[in-house]
């Protein structure tokens, strides 16, 4: 019987070996080994998709949590994101929901599906707290009007 080099990944253990194993593999650059890496790649990616818990998180949680796996800080979303210390503060606290173009941005930085940032949430923002979720983030009401 042949004895396979991979097989579909069964456990957290073998995922995170075959991770590392990638890693390597595309910080060689090694140009033979391109099956290999595209073979680990659906591997990984199958796992994922089946073992994928960002749908229990909403957008935010999900953000500090990839943050958290980068070793990413606040201060280093103002770059990846192009917003202000402020800005970002707002939307890691509730105040200030997710953009179209952050969204995009955060998407294509952490490789995740836009889907998983671009869904509903609830805000904490006094201006805002009347809306039970982030779909109408940038309604401003003018609280002179009578």
């Amino acid at each position: 019987m042949i004895t396979l080099k991979y097989t579909i990944i069964k456990t957290i253990e073998q995922y995170n070996t075959y991770c590392n194993i990638l890693e390597e593999l595309i910080i060689r650059d090694d140009r033979e080994a391109k099956d290999e890496v595209e073979l680990l790649t659906l591997l990984i990616e199958k796992w994922d998709n089946e073992h994928n818990a960002f749908n229990d998180l909403d957008p935010i949680e999900l953000l500090k949590v990839l943050m958290d796996e980068h070793g990413l800080l606040a201060k280093d979303l103002v770059d990846i994101l192009a917003l202000s210390k402020g800005t970002i503060s707002k939307i890691l606290n509730y105040h200030k929901g997710l953009s179209k173009e952050t969204i995009r941005k955060l998407s294509d930085y952490f490789k995740v599906n836009q889907e998983a940032f671009n869904r509903s949430y609830k805000l904490i923002n006094e201006v805002n707290k009347h809306f039970r979720n982030a779909s109408l983030m940038n309604t401003r009401k003018n609280m002179m009007e009578v």
